[in-house]
């Protein structure tokens, strides 16, 4: 696996003074999906074509938790980048892609936190643009913190998404049902940006994730016939 997770991953690794061990399990896990080998991904896993790409700005330990969702974002979508969080310096190669005159990036971030005239509820990045979709992965605290002493992404507008829905992601605890893990929010800007296809299949590929991840958790048999199987099936 060489996405742009991983490698940050690799990198987050090689900087550790110590092992990274996943609460509750210091089993083996497969390198190319994160679950237990047993319950292996890997061969589900979709690619679909987009106009949207997503910038992933990553707190300190997300890339090495297997539960983070911004590694299934890098799986589906092929412009996915992915960077370190840096309260004090910018990544060169992220001041370039914000700066790359083809993409309009936006922040995706709750409205209700924002100045009224940065808040912007629909994506229409304009002739010759493509949309940039500025996921901050992390923690609700955290990502609040980021969004605060990031000066850089001021001059963009802030997204706010509305969703209807409340979040299907159970591999960690929230105490609201309106905070979406990272896949869940980029499926939710593919939608709103017309990429209707990779919204669904990051939303199937999802699915998929958590019930291989809780079928290994708790050790029950999997069912790959089963309905969430069968949907993603139809992205393979």
């Amino acid at each position: 696996m060489s996405h742009a997770v991983a490698r940050l991953r690799a990198e987050r690794l090689a900087r550790s003074v110590k092992p990274f061990v996943a609460r509750g399990s210091r089993a083996p896990r497969c390198p190319g999906c994160r679950v237990i080998p047993e319950y292996c991904l890997c061969a589900w896993r979709p690619r679909v074509a987009a106009q949207s790409a997503m910038c992933l700005l990553m707190h300190d330990t997300e890339p090495l938790k297997p539960t983070n969702t911004g590694w299934l974002i890098a799986d589906v979508i092929g412009d996915t980048t992915a960077f370190a969080w840096e309260r004090k310096t910018l990544d060169a190669q992220l001041q370039a892609l914000l700066d790359d005159p083809k993409w309009q990036p936006y922040i995706v971030f709750p409205g209700e936190f924002v100045a009224p005239e940065r808040v912007v509820s629909e994506v229409a990045p304009g002739p010759g643009k493509r949309p940039l979709f500025i996921l901050l992965d992390a923690t609700w605290p955290e990502a609040r913190k980021m969004f605060r002493k990031s000066p850089y992404l001021e001059r963009f507008p802030v997204l706010n998404l509305q969703p209807e829905q409340i979040s299907r992601y159970k591999l960690r605890r929230s105490k609201r049902d309106d905070h979406f893990c990272t896949a869940e929010v980029a499926a939710m800007c593919l939608e709103l940006a017309a990429d209707q296809h990779a919204a669904q299949a990051l939303d199937a590929y999802l699915d998929v994730f958590s019930n291989h991840y809780l079928s290994a958790k708790h050790k029950l048999l999997l069912d790959e016939e089963d309905a969430v199987h069968r949907r993603l099936q139809t992205f393979l």
